[in-house]
């Protein structure tokens, strides 16, 4: 039996409720059917090991509050956003006779069993819980998946899944897949490539040290090459200063004739 202890609780104010979690309690509601709701509180301490549990959610609860029993589905839960510890619960009550749509969760088993896995193969879950609508007296805790004889590339639907009796998938007209047994991917590490130049070539290393030697002698060639022309240059003006022209000789040479 699924059984909770809560307490009813009359505390309704920020404050009380503050203390009622400092003092180790999750305050919540009961509601639904044709009474009133309930204000309740459960301690944390009997909550912690079952409230992150798959199948807390789509379990139907027996809560003992103050002697008087409730059945009751867990159908939201707050967390403190800093902590991330629970911090209110809401329960629905269970009426005979109704129709619930909760998510079950999908249980596989005889995996030892599957041709398909020990060949290497792997299962590719695509639901783990599927939502199905269940009376309110016959609600499963999970779905179980067979994967006895089942090979690579099998398909697992919700057809091949026995469910309870009057329990239905929500999701009608349509063979859903729940999981699919597939070959092992295998990832090929891409071969490594040259460094390329601009051109697309790759340089060899002679050819680069080659041009960084040969770098130097040019640079040394064309300074000589412009000390000479510039010497060039400065020898022809020279000898241009040097040079007076034929008709300042020809006056100089008229004067003298006229002294003697």
């Amino acid at each position: 039996m699924n059984i909770l202890k809560a307490t009813k609780r009359t505390s309704a104010s920020t404050g009380q409720v503050n203390k009622l979690r400092s003092e180790g309690f999750i305050p919540g509601v009961l509601y639904g059917g044709k009474k009133n709701n309930l204000n309740i509180s459960l301690k944390k301490l009997h909550l912690q090991n079952i409230i992150n549990t798959e199948t807390f959610m789509s379990k139907v609860y027996d809560l003992d509050i103050d002697g008087n029993s409730e059945k009751a589905l867990a159908r939201d839960i707050s967390y403190d956003p800093v902590s991330d510890e629970p911090i209110h619960i809401d329960f629905m009550r269970i009426t005979k006779g109704s129709q619930i749509t909760l998510e079950i969760p999908v249980k596989f088993i005889n995996s030892d069993k599957s041709p398909g896995l020990k060949k290497g193969g792997v299962l590719n879950i695509v639901r783990r819980k599927v939502e199905l609508r269940c009376p309110a007296e016959n609600i499963p805790d999970e779905i179980v998946v067979d994967l006895d004889n089942t090979e690579i590339n099998s398909s697992l639907k919700i057809s091949s899944v026995k469910l309870p009796e009057n329990v239905l998938p929500a999701i009608t007209g349509r063979d859903f897949v729940i999981a699919t047994v597939v070959s092992p991917t295998i990832l090929v590490e891409p071969e490594k490539t040259e460094e390329v130049s601009a051109e697309g070539e790759v340089p060899a290393e002679g050819a680069v040290e080659g041009a960084a030697e040969g770098a130097a002698p040019e640079e040394g060639k064309d300074k000589s090459a412009k000390t000479s022309d510039e010497k060039g240059k400065a020898a022809t003006g020279d000898k241009a200063k040097s040079t007076k022209p034929s008709g300042e000789k020809d006056k100089s040479a008229n004067k003298e004739t006229k002294k003697k």
